[in-house]
């Protein structure tokens, strides 16, 4: 008992001299290596002053714009909310009476306070420096203030407009790491970033594949298409989910709503004539193909759906009656095949079986020889 009250009165004059801050925080840790000194308010106090003193002497050479070690400032920063919470779990500490008497919290409270908003810019000074764990505590320790004790009344979600845009920093930070518990875990406080509602969408989506969690997933790509039609996100992953299911009617659905937002979008279009193609509705996949084709004359796909839909309809038809008919729609289907190879040299599994149909149909011996060899290639 002597010892640290020593202890505390050789630290108070360390601090009382201005300078070696440091060494009385190391005298307040070493003395808490002791469990018996670990419910000591007081030493905590003079913990969080010995931090604070070596904050603002980092952060008087920062306005003198001297040079300072950054990563240092940050790093007291943390400290002194995670003193300043300990000491406030101990202040709330009944006594034997069941009596709570807080003596710490409204100063400590308002100190912190004035700090709370370097946690942020550390939040994102790490994050720049590509340390994403660290990045992810300053941004979690900065929203973790209002479920706090130590700031009951302040009512941060109520009172401190940036808490959304920390919160989707968090998010994002998270989702950067390749975390998908660290990405959910604050997305939808992030929500609340209109600004920035599309990309927490999206990290939210990438974390509940990485959960494979079906469900969510195929909800948030749902409510994403619904919100941002014309995002590079949503839509072809919504389209790849019904693909990969068999499911084209409902993805055919997607497709035509979402041409209702741009009649002309070449994915919306693309996306119906593919659904079309597989549910075999060959006509009409041609006619929208074809329609994409007008649209931009160098998308290969629209090519290949155009042509294999000839070819789909030349095989439902019947091979004694209609023999003209049969050969119309091989000759339709040939430019279109030919443009797709012409656009997609290498991919000769795609347009190569279909081209060797047609040659053989119409029979075009030098085509189809030249098929052959590449085919048996």
């Amino acid at each position: 008992m002597l010892a640290q009250r020593r202890q505390l009165q050789e630290a108070r004059s360390i601090i009382k001299s201005g300078k070696n801050y440091d060494q009385a925080e190391k005298m307040m840790t070493k003395l808490l290596k002791d469990s018996a000194n670990l419910h000591k308010p007081r030493i905590y106090e003079m913990w969080l002053t010995s931090v604070e003193k070596q904050y603002d002497q980092v952060n008087e050479a920062m306005y003198k714009k001297q040079k300072v070690d950054t990563t240092k400032f940050f790093d007291l920063t943390r400290r002194i909310f995670t003193i300043g919470e300990r000491l406030d779990s101990l202040d709330m500490r009944p006594d034997k009476k069941g009596r709570v008497s807080l003596s710490y919290r409204t100063d400590n409270a308002q100190r912190l306070a004035t700090y709370r908003p370097n946690l942020y810019f550390g939040g994102t000074y790490h994050l720049r420096k590509n340390q994403l764990q660290t990045a992810y505590d300053c941004f979690e320790m900065y929203l973790d203030c209002d479920r706090q004790p130590l700031f009951t009344g302040y009512d941060f979600w109520k009172n401190d407009p940036l808490m959304p845009t920390v919160a989707y920093w968090a998010t994002y930070t998270g989702y950067r790491m390749g975390n998908p518990a660290l990405t959910l875990r604050y997305a939808n406080e992030a929500r609340r970033d209109t600004s920035k509602l599309e990309y927490t969408m999206q990290y939210m989506a990438q974390a509940r594949l990485m959960l494979k969690d079906e469900k969510a997933y195929l909800a948030q790509l749902q409510e994403g298409v619904k919100l941002y039609p014309k995002s590079p996100y949503f839509f072809p992953r919504l389209m790849d989910y019904y693909m990969e299911k068999g499911d084209y009617e409902k993805g055919l659905s997607y497709a035509e709503d979402a041409l209702q937002t741009d009649s002309l979008n070449e994915l919306f279009l693309l996306a119906k004539s593919t659904m079309l193609l597989n549910l075999g509705r060959n006509e009409e996949c041609l006619k929208v193909s074809e329609r994409l084709i007008q649209v931009n004359v160098r998308n290969a796909d629209a090519y290949y759906n155009a042509g294999t839909a000839c070819l789909n309809m030349a095989l439902n038809m019947d091979s004694r009656r209609e023999k003209k008919q049969i050969r119309k729609m091989y000759e339709k289907a040939r430019p279109f095949m030919e443009s797709c190879r012409q656009l997609l040299p290498d991919a000769k599994e795609k347009w190569g079986p279909s081209l060797y149909r047609i040659y053989f149909n119409l029979n075009l011996g030098r085509q189809f020889d030249e098929i052959d060899k590449i085919l048996k290639k």
